[in-house]
């Protein structure tokens, strides 16, 4: 007898290389950023897909997405999931110590880079469409998150990027001044217009149970096994920004744990 397949709900979209600008607002700079081909969540991970896998969550239920989730439960989640489809975990964890292995061929987080990539699908202002047509906000007056897919897609075939909840990345918010608070991005169905742009960004700890924050999943082997960078996402910059020494600015929080690459 076939085992079935507790992941038939989960489809990615195949999205291809090409290269785009990050912006830092805390900074001002800007980088360009060449990204190879992956695969990214049609839709952020529901609440049924969740349950699959992680039993049931206190927020969301069938088609809407899956939250509160933490960025420690997305990571554990990406692991199980690999592993219920044959696929090679694309972390290790250790306490609070999350290693990526760039070469696994598993679910994992988007990078910023590849979430913003996706998310614009080629174009180049704050969204991919007029707000109302492709986003949950609170011009919705809608009291949660709402079932993925009834807005509509980008030109890449993907669903609720911008708003009906943030969506967890790998990458730290910034090492010098929030610790190890991890990225989020897209806005919420209870966020303002100006919140719900194609280069926002929040962050918030690892641990941090939200009650508009979800995640999608990425797939795609970018680097080997035991490298450092990949993506638009660098181990050794988020160190050294870490080391930032001298009088701190008020609530700066170095992230003072991370090992040296």
């Amino acid at each position: 007898m076939t085992t079935p397949n507790p992941l038939s709900s989960l489809h990615l979209e195949a999205i291809p290389a090409g290269t785009i600008e990050l912006r830092d607002a805390r900074s001002g700079a800007s980088r360009q950023v060449a990204l190879e081909p992956f695969s990214i969540g049609r839709t952020p991970v529901t609440a049924a897909e969740w349950e699959e896998l992680s039993g049931a969550l206190g927020g969301g239920n069938g088609s809407t997405p899956a939250h509160p989730v933490t960025w420690f439960n997305a990571i554990k989640w990406c692991n199980q999931a690999s592993a219920a489809v044959g696929l090679v975990p694309a972390y290790s964890l250790e306490d609070r110590d999350v290693v990526w292995h760039l070469g696994a061929d598993g679910f994992r987080l988007p990078t910023e880079a590849e979430w913003e990539w996706a998310c614009r699908a080629g174009t180049t202002g704050p969204r991919y469409g007029e707000l109302g047509d492709i986003a949950w906000t609170d011009a919705d007056q809608v009291d949660g998150p709402q079932d993925v897919a009834g807005k509509a897609p980008n030109t890449f075939g993907v669903y609720d990027m911008i708003g009906n909840v943030w969506e967890w990345c790998w990458d730290f918010a910034d090492t010098a001044r929030y610790g190890d608070y991890r990225s989020l991005r897209g806005g919420g169905w209870a966020d303002p217009d100006w919140s719900c742009r194609a280069s926002v960004r929040r962050g918030s700890a690892p641990d941090a149970v939200l009650e508009d924050v979800g995640f999608r999943v990425a797939r795609g082997p970018v680097g080997t096994i035991g490298a450092e960078s990949a993506q638009g996402w660098s181990g050794v910059d988020d160190w050294q920004r870490a080391q930032i020494r001298g009088p701190l600015p008020i609530g700066w929080t170095p992230h003072r744990g991370l090992r040296k690459p």
